[in-house]
């Protein structure tokens, strides 16, 4: 007996008016992304202003990322629960891993773990 099982997941559309914190849209979009996560653990964020060679490029680099050694992998770590490399286990899924690299938005620390 074969089981034919669709998984959806929530589409959420950024928009730019959405963006501005602190306004309706903000606090609304705030909550679509929440209970997304609450009930699913994930979302697709549909953002039109983002290019399609801006995108293709981000998965690109993001493949290279999941192919790196799990050796390298390893040595991102943190002393925060979840953050820096988290390895498939069998406590979350054998299928899981998370990586998270801190103040990413300061070239010397991505600079320092590359």
């Amino acid at each position: 007996m074969s089981v034919d099982a669709k998984i959806e997941f929530p589409v959420i559309e950024f928009r730019s008016l959405d963006l501005e914190r602190g306004t309706n849209g903000w606090y609304r979009l705030c909550k679509k992304v929440r209970e997304a996560c609450e009930i699913f653990g994930c979302f697709e964020v549909v953002y039109d202003t983002i290019s399609t060679k801006v995108r293709e490029e981000m998965f690109r680099l993001m493949k290279e990322l999941v192919e790196v050694p799990v050796e390298r992998k390893q040595k991102n770590t943190s002393p925060l629960p979840y953050h820096g490399w988290v390895g498939p286990c069998a406590q979350v899924s054998l299928l899981y891993e998370g990586f998270g690299l801190g103040d990413v938005s300061y070239y010397d620390s991505v600079k320092n773990f590359a």
